[in-house]
């Protein structure tokens, strides 16, 4: 089977690692949308572009100055 997926798609596994976070917990924030992270669905695939996780990260850092 071929992967029609971008490279730039991650799997849940490959985010959940990228975070630290378990499979599990980005189930949980995307049912309850508890943190504005994007998705990709396609049919029963979901998958999480890399721009959207870098942008995530970034927007979850803290004691940063804004001088």
């Amino acid at each position: 089977m071929t992967n029609v997926f971008p490279s730039n798609l991650m799997t849940p596994e490959q985010v959940a690692d990228y975070l630290g976070v378990s499979v599990e917990t980005l189930n949980v924030w995307r049912c309850t949308k508890r943190y504005n992270l994007p998705y990709v669905k396609a049919g029963r695939l979901v998958r999480y572009r890399l721009q959207d996780i870098e942008a995530f990260v970034t927007s979850r850092m803290q004691g940063e100055s804004n001088a």
